[in-house]
């Protein structure tokens, strides 16, 4: 009997571990179905960007948003409309640390959501995301695929701080 009994209590852990590890990669492949994705492929490459160098802020890694800001410079160069958020990124490629880059970020961001919102998503929707207490409680806004906050101004200090603002389908 107690031989029994630990052989299903073992099963059943096991089927746990199993239905949890499965559960995650369905949140998975749900974020990705959500990528926001734009008709024109140009400012569809620029958004990508964009949500590479905000992933980055949001991993406080400054090497990483440095790199993705040069990216995405050169590809809004291709978009029309995209030479003031061009400047706004190269301003976080030339920032001098990550506090630097996350100021600078805050004037792309406002940038880069009127560049959006004069674009046509061809699937997915995006979300227009605040922190009130960004920029010395000023506030700064962010672009993101998913309504789930994660805060590119404060990193893992403040990870969920913000709200939904806005969403664009």
């Amino acid at each position: 009997m107690k031989k029994t009994t630990m052989t299903a209590l073992v099963a059943l852990l096991s089927f746990g571990a199993y239905a949890q590890h499965d559960h995650g990669a369905h949140s998975d492949h749900k974020a990705e179905q959500q990528q926001a994705k734009f008709q024109d492929a140009k400012l569809d490459a620029a958004y990508t960007r964009y949500i590479l160098l905000k992933d980055a802020l949001v991993a406080s890694d400054a090497d990483k948003a440095k790199k993705a800001a040069g990216d995405l410079q050169k590809a809004l160069a291709a978009v029309s409309n995209g030479k003031k958020a061009m400047d706004e990124a190269s301003k976080v490629s030339s920032a001098a640390d990550l506090e630097d880059q996350r100021k600078a970020f805050s004037a792309l961001s406002n940038e880069m959501t009127a560049l959006v919102k004069t674009g046509k998503l061809s699937s997915g929707s995006l979300f227009v995301e605040f922190c009130p207490m960004a920029n010395n409680n000023e506030g700064g806004f962010w672009l993101s695929n998913d309504k789930q906050i994660k805060n590119p101004y404060f990193g893992d200090a403040m990870l969920k701080c913000g709200t939904v603002k806005e969403t664009i389908q």
